[in-house]
């Protein structure tokens, strides 16, 4: 099974998209004609018998689309009246042309054009709007948020910010349905963006995908297209050794549970074999708790470094319940000059607030970084609130870091230190459950021993991550999670 296209591009792309699609011969009037029947599709399908329609069009290029929509809904049957914001006179280029097509009522954009309306398409502005709404189309879309209509937004909903993925002043048409051309952009993903989009449908009009070769898009929807042919399918002729030994490091005996959910993910996800590496006065209580996963006993960042010496465990989980301080930055350094691939995770992160430099001294190359977002601010202080988006910040900080940073979210987001970066949007609402994130650094763990690379590790592990939460469904509890990998992997395995 074909996933949907998967590159994201931002506004500036987009322009370059179209640019492209007019330098090789696609006129631009046509791409308009196609972008119109997408919407005009897109409320045919929403309704099984005609209803009153209106069109909110604006001045540019969405309203075009607009127009061309309300053309062929009316000639479908369906009354329909465009809602214009401005003159007609006024208008130029395509979208001039397509109001000239327009033999239907037309009335000025105010909230009592929306009167009456079933539907109401909003294509007041698209994701190229650089500022917030204001006039007669704030009024109108303060009106459409409070309106039964059901509403189809052309591109992105009018008032936000394509890029960012968040309404300019807090004002935005909440949408129902967003129909998008050719690929989607970051506000489709990011958080609240996501939202105010309803459910995304992407059209294809003409624009071709050998624009792509030329804009090189770097940001990706996470999903099987992303990291499907990269993921380590069971070989007939390999062993469990082939597999990878993961090694997962435990926290003293009152805080051991992190770990064991680590170390069942990366069992689950595919490590041939997991250790939980523990100190001596934990060792008891993990061993009484694990049965596949071994328990191997070490003391202290010195011990730490004589078990990674042994060169069958390549891949390491650090931080899950191991304590913030001291001791802990010496046992993260001493999994940094191991060379082993590694998962820094929770207490790992926060030991060194304050101190980030050392450790992005660290060999971090193949290492992956999973804060929320207290422990980002912590290693990253004032990033999120300086970048324009969270794209833009985690991309930063996986530069400065010199590894791959998640941002854990319901739209995580994970960053190369090369640029590239995957947005995830599967994520179930009662994923926000405590010990979740153990899980994640387990799959991660798991990829990573199986010689997946970070960047692609992370990515499938945060997708599975969603995939597994919303096959369990409402009253997950993290020991949940690892339980509906094998449906899933059997799955995923005949499809990539």
């Amino acid at each position: 099974m074909r996933e949907p296209s998967h590159e994201i591009l931002t506004v500036a792309e987009m322009v370059a998209a179209d640019k492209y699609a007019a330098d090789n011969g696609v006129p631009s009037l046509s791409l308009m004609e196609r972008a119109g029947n997408a919407v005009a599709a897109a409320v045919l399908r929403l309704k099984s018998a005609p209803c009153p329609v209106t069109v909110l069009a604006g001045p540019g290029n969405n309203g075009g689309d607009g127009f061309v929509a309300a053309r062929l809904l009316a000639a479908q049957g369906w009354p329909v009246k465009v809602a214009l914001l401005g003159k007609r006179d006024a208008l130029k280029g395509d979208a001039a042309v397509n109001a000239g097509r327009w033999n239907g009522e037309t009335v000025a954009l105010e909230p009592g054009a929306l009167d009456g309306a079933g539907v109401v398409v909003d294509a007041i502005y698209g994701a190229g709007l650089s500022r917030p709404l204001e006039g007669a189309a704030r009024d109108t879309v303060a009106a459409l948020n409070q309106h039964p209509a059901v509403v189809v937004a052309v591109d992105v909903p009018s008032g936000l910010h394509g890029d960012l993925g968040r309404a300019f002043d807090g004002l935005c048409v909440s949408a129902d349905v967003t129909v998008t051309f050719f690929r989607k952009k970051p506000a489709h993903v990011l958080m609240p963006g996501r939202i105010a989009c309803g459910h995304v449908e992407l059209a294809q009009i003409g624009i071709p995908d050998a624009a792509l070769d030329a804009i090189k898009p770097s940001i990706f929807v996470n999903g099987k297209r992303l990291w499907g042919r990269a993921y380590p399918k069971p070989d007939p002729l390999a062993h469990k050794y082939a597999r990878g030994h993961a090694v997962v490091v435990s926290g003293p005996a009152h805080a051991t549970g992190a770990a064991r959910l680590a170390a069942r993910g990366a069992l689950r996800i595919g490590a041939g074999l997991v250790s939980v590496a523990s100190p001596p006065d934990a060792v008891a209580v993990n061993a009484a708790h694990l049965t596949a996963v071994m328990v191997k006993p070490f003391d202290g960042a010195n011990g730490l470094a004589g078990l990674l010496a042994d060169k069958r465990f390549n891949a390491v989980a650090i931080g899950p319940g191991v304590g913030v301080g001291e001791a802990t930055r010496a046992m993260v350094y001493a999994v940094a000059d191991s060379g082993t691939a590694a998962v820094l995770d929770a207490d790992a992160l926060s030991s060194f607030a304050g101190e980030t430099e050392a450790l992005f001294g660290s060999h971090l190359a193949k290492s992956v970084l999973t804060p929320h977002e207290g422990e980002f601010e912590r290693l990253f202080p004032g990033l999120l609130k300086a970048s324009d988006s969270r794209i833009e910040a985690v991309r930063a900080a996986a530069a400065q870091a010199g590894g791959v940073v998640l941002l854990k979210g319901p739209d995580t987001v994970v960053a190369a230190p090369d640029g590239r970066v995957s947005v995830n949007a599967n994520a179930p609402l009662w994923l926000a459950t405590a010990g979740s994130g153990d899980v994640l650094a387990g799959f991660i763990l798991g990829l990573l021993a199986q010689h997946m690379e970070p960047f692609l590790a992370a990515a499938a592990a945060v997708w599975l991550h969603g995939a597994a939460a919303t096959a369990f469904g409402p009253g997950l509890i993290a020991e949940d999670l690892p339980e509906q990998l094998p449906a899933l992997l059997r799955r995923l395995y005949e499809e990539i």
